[in-house]
Parts: structure tokens; C-alpha cells; sequence
């Protein structure tokens, strides 16, 4: 493969013949095939990204080191994250070395690439598929005053820039935090966990003697650790959809996303859902909020025997599930709901093809 901005622009400036490359902003489907593999560092915190440029033979770090020849930075939807990934990049090049900056219109290419111009010597940018890139000489103290700090979302919590809802408490999260019992089983899991803030009124509940923040954004999580100091808390770093805990629980309690990049994605919220019921017992119980559009009930009907809507308002839903089925009556519920789903179509075509 062969990334068209990347190539067009190492054919003007080349590569370092020798020395470490460091790439932020890169995901599971980046193309990086320009770039010598030995060589490079890949800086992704994304547990379900970093396993796959794991597999696909990177080397992957959680944060960047000193003393690189070269660094590559794409773009990602937070600006604030931008300036962050920028400034470190300008930081941990030796002088002199090149930084190449690459994003689509979409990411907001035009937008980073003038403010560039005003801090840095930017070069002409390259246009190619919907996109531009460009690049910079690294120097001491370049872009030191792009650093963006520590963001206080709500008293006495810590965030950086990138991690979700990282300015304030998420709606979302606040309503069913809100409509929790004042108390709660004993073992639990917070699945999607972020920076903390719902696991600390979790925490806050009767009756909670462990609680598992299970996060797949190490940013975040890194966060939830310095947010949270209760030794009834413990911290994993995973891909929420695959992982399972040692032991099953009494409850999970989740704000699950739905977006994968900036596309939405309610089967990411669906798998969540499967994955909560495969960690709890067979009487535990599932606390979920979700926005009011998405079809979860339909995915919470073929795990769970008992669901309802416990509140919310015009943009939120509060669902609770209880009594997980077992494999394989789950599979029956999926079977026979895609069977229904079938019938319902069929019907739907006879009757279509009636009016004609």
C-alpha cells in the first residue's frame, strides 16, 4: 500500500537515511507502508489500535521518547489534541529533523496548517486525495507554547485533551449516575470507564465492595488512575468488547460510545451489551444510558430475560437489564429474532410488490 500525500511528499524531502521515525495519530487502518517498519515508533494508546499495528508488526508505545530523526503526524478530530501531538512531535525530533503534518479536509487539514504558519518556517503543502500535508524543521522550545494542560472538567478531576467528554461531565453519564439505587451490588464493572467521574459515584453507593474500570483509551484511563484513589478500585487497560474479567460480577454499569472515528456505530454499543452479559451472573444486573435513537433494547432483549426503560429525557435513555440468558438461549433469542427479522421483510416485499 501506498499512502498518496506520504509518498508525493518524501519523493521532495526524504526520510533520515538512519534513525528513529515516530508516528502519532495513527489507527488500525493507517497505511504506513512508505515508512521503513524497523525503524519507526508508532505512539497509540487505543487498546483495539495498538493491537492490531501490534499484529501488523509495529512497535507501539503509549508515549513518545527523545532523540528521533523524523516524526509523522496525522491529524485527529480534537484540535486541542492536535496542538498536544504537534508540539510534542517538535520536542522529541532532534533539530533540524523534519516534522511531517498529514490530514483530509475532513480532519481540518486547512485549519491546523495556518495556524502552523504563524509558529513555524511551514513548507508549501501538498494536495492529494482530499488531503494535504506538509512539514517543519524540529528546533528547541518550537510549539512549547502550543501545549495544551491538564483540563479540570469538574472539581478535583483531571483530564487531557482527546479523551471523551474531556471539558465537562458527559450528559449522559450525570443522568444515570443520578438514577442509580443508593445501593449497589458488590462486584462491579465499569465498562468504557473514561476518566472516572461515573465510577466515582459508583464508589460513592452502599454496598460496593470492588469496582473494575475496564478502559480502552490509555489517555483516559491514565486519568481514571490519578482521578480515583479508592483501593476498592482496580484499572485495566482493554478493548471492552473482548475483554472478560477473572471472575463474573454482580453489576455493570455503563455509558457505552457509539462512534468509531467519526463514523456512528451502534453495533459497538450492541457488543458492549454482549460483553456485559457474559461478565455478570446469572442474577446480575446491567445499568446502561444510551442516546434515545439508538435500537439497544433490541440487543439488551437477546441477552438479558428482563429489560426496561428507567428514565432519562429527550436525548438520553436509562435502560436496566437483569438476569443474563446463558449461551444458549442467547443464541436461540438471536436466531429466532433474526428469523422474525426475515419473515418481517418477506412481507414487507409480497405487500410492495401487491400495490405495483
Amino acid at each position: 500500500m501506498t499512502h498518496p500525500r506520504l509518498s508525493l511528499v518524501l519523493d521532495t524531502v526524504p526520510l533520515p537515511p538512519e534513525g528513529r521515525i515516530v508516528v502519532f495519530g495513527a489507527d488500525a487502518g493507517s497505511d504506513l507502508g512508505d515508512l521503513p517498519r524497523d525503524r519507526l515508533d508508532v505512539i497509540c494508546g487505543f487498546a483495539p489500535d495498538h493491537a492490531a499495528l501490534t499484529a501488523r508488526g509495529y512497535s507501539v508505545s503509549f508515549y513518545p521518547q527523545d532523540g528521533y530523526s523524523a516524526a509523522l503526524v496525522f491529524l485527529s478530530r480534537s484540535k486541542q489534541q492536535i496542538r498536544n501531538c504537534l508540539a510534542a512531535a517538535a520536542t522529541c525530533v532532534t533539530p533540524g529533523g523534519m516534522v511531517y503534518v498529514d490530514g483530509g479536509k475532513h480532519d481540518g487539514v486547512d485549519s491546523v496548517l495556518k495556524s502552523l504558519r504563524d509558529a513555524v518556517a511551514l513548507s508549501a503543502p501538498l494536495s492529494k486525495a482530499h488531503g494535504k500535508i506538509a512539514y517543519f524543521a524540529a528546533a528547541p522550545q518550537l510549539l512549547v507554547d502550543w501545549v495544551v494542560p491538564r483540563l479540570t472538567p469538574a472539581p478535583g478531576f483531571l483530564t487531557v485533551p482527546g479523551v471523551f467528554s474531556a471539558e465537562k461531565i458527559d450528559e449522559g453519564s450525570a443522568l444515570l449516575a443520578q438514577a442509580l439505587p443508593d445501593k449497589l451490588p458488590a462486584r462491579i464493572v465499569d465498562l468504557g470507564a473514561g476518566w472516572g467521574w461515573l465510577s466515582a459515584q459508583i464508589l460513592a453507593k452502599q454496598g460496593v465492595e470492588s469496582l473494575e474500570l475496564i478502559e480502552a483509551d490509555r489517555a483516559a484511563l491514565d486519568c481514571a488512575q490519578a482521578n480515583i484513589t479508592d483501593p476498592r478500585a482496580r484499572f485495566t487497560w482493554a478493548d471492552a468488547t473482548q475483554y472478560t474479567p477473572t471472575e463474573r460480577v454482580s453489576a455493570v454499569i455503563m455509558n457505552p460510545p457509539f462512534h468509531v472515528g467519526r463514523a456512528g456505530d451502534p453495533s459497538l454499543g450492541a457488543a458492549f451489551i454482549a460483553q456485559a452479559a457474559k461478565m455478570l451472573t446469572l442474577s446480575g444486573k446491567l445499568w446502561m444510558v444510551a442516546n434515545r435513537h439508538l435500537p439497544y433494547e433490541d440487543s439488551l432483549a437477546v441477552h438479558f430475560h428482563h429489560v426496561e426503560e428507567i428514565g432519562g429525557n429527550g436525548r438520553f435513555k436509562l435502560l436496566r437489564a437483569e438476569k443474563p440468558m446463558t449461551a444458549s438461549a442467547s443464541a436461540r433469542a438471536i436466531a429466532q429474532n433474526s428469523g422474525t427479522a426475515a419473515q418481517g421483510a418477506a412481507r414487507r416485499g409480497k405487500a410492495s410488490r401487491a400495490r405495483r
